[in-house]
């Protein structure tokens, strides 16, 4: 005989508690995977086996590799969200998402084969997952790989109704000796620089207290350097290179790139150049976008501690070999992508053995 709930003092029944009165709507959860459906379905691959609801996501890695090698990275959108959040927008930021993590693959040559997300929110809004999914699959799109899967948990008492949280997984696939490298560079090398759309997705806690918690700028409000408003400004998509990218490695000898997220040019550069070697790097080639001289300027904020927190203009950064570099131009410009001779690479003054580095020298023009 099964248990039955006593009766209190006064005589009123009550009920056994709920998962949905502690906060966690399976319902809205359901509901949420039926409106982002369509969205995950069409960033799809024909490797991809099945369809939405397995316990995991299956990829077949046929064709025709010799000796593939797996690539994979992690990452996250950062404080946008608390932007996105505010503005009640909330279909753009999924983009960031798949920004940050397939601009990392292919760092090492690698085709983005497959990403999966993890969105974490207070409580489940079905429509506001949607559009965040739908954000998502639009960035897969454009890079070209399969939303293989991901995962909506829903948090309360630790995370407020309306915040959310977002991260992702990718994976992508490089043949074994056709891995980019630090090991590629050589004294003579051509450093290009690929035009960012923005802050991207890094210096975000710096721009929001500059701009927002100490110059009270409304979100709404139209800003005349910008000729939109501030909130559209900061919400602007981080740039997928990935197929870029896979294009210039296709055309042109490419050592090596550099995804310059946070730490900036010089310290995301310096990560890909081997030891005994420098680049030169000349900030005369290239003026930063109003936002970044709005945010040095309200803030009194320092250059190096600008170029230490933001992109300041440039989102990707190519090696190429020297005779390929007017190739590498090209190849770009034909994509659309702002492109320029950044500087060149050099022997170190310190000798051999000494770390390798990227210097920034000279001014920017109109900053």
């Amino acid at each position: 005989m099964p248990n039955q709930e006593t009766a209190p003092d006064d005589g009123q029944s009550t009920r056994g508690a709920s998962y949905a009165e502690a906060g966690v709507d399976i319902d809205a959860g359901d509901r949420a995977v039926r409106l982002f459906g369509p969205h995950a379905k069409r960033a799809s691959r024909p490797e991809v086996l099945g369809g939405l609801g397995g316990f995991a996501g299956l990829f077949s890695l046929r064709g025709n590799y010799r000796e593939p090698v797996l690539a994979s990275s992690t990452d996250g959108v950062g404080t946008k969200l608390a932007v996105a959040q505010a503005m009640g927008k909330h279909d753009t930021v999924g983009r960031d998402l798949v920004a940050m993590v397939v601009d990392d693959l292919v760092v090492c040559g690698a085709e983005p084969l497959f990403l999966q997300d993890y969105i974490a929110v207070g409580k489940v809004v079905p429509e506001t997952v949607a559009e965040l999914v739908k954000g998502i699959a639009d960035g897969c799109v454009e890079a070209g790989c399969a939303l293989l899967g991901g995962e909506t948990a829903e948090h309360p008492g630790l995370m407020e109704q309306s915040h959310y949280d977002l991260s992702a997984t990718g994976v992508g696939v490089v043949e074994a000796d056709e891995v980019l490298s630090p090991d590629r560079v050589r004294p003579g090398d051509v450093v290009i620089a690929m035009g960012s759309s923005g802050l991207h997705s890094n210096g975000y806690s710096l721009a929001r207290k500059v701009l927002l918690e100490w110059g009270h700028m409304d979100l709404g409000g139209h800003v005349e350097e910008f000729g939109r408003t501030l909130g559209e400004e900061l919400l602007e998509p981080t740039r997928i290179y990935a197929k870029d990218c896979l294009a210039l490695v296709a055309e042109t000898d490419v050592r090596t790139f550099a995804h310059v997220t946070g730490g900036g040019l010089a310290e995301n550069l310096a990560r890909v150049i081997p030891e005994g070697l420098r680049a030169e790097l000349d900030r005369g080639t290239w003026t930063p976008a109003p936002v970044f001289q709005m945010i040095a300027q309200r803030g009194r904020v320092e250059r190096l501690e600008m170029e230490r927190t933001f992109n300041m203009g440039v989102g990707m950064v190519a090696i190429v070999a020297p005779e390929d570099t007017d190739r590498a131009l090209a190849v770009l410009t034909a994509r659309h992508i702002d492109s320029w001779v950044l500087g060149t690479v050099k022997k170190s003054h310190e000798g051999r053995d000494s770390a390798g580095e990227a210097d920034l020298h000279g001014e920017h023009p109109r900053f």
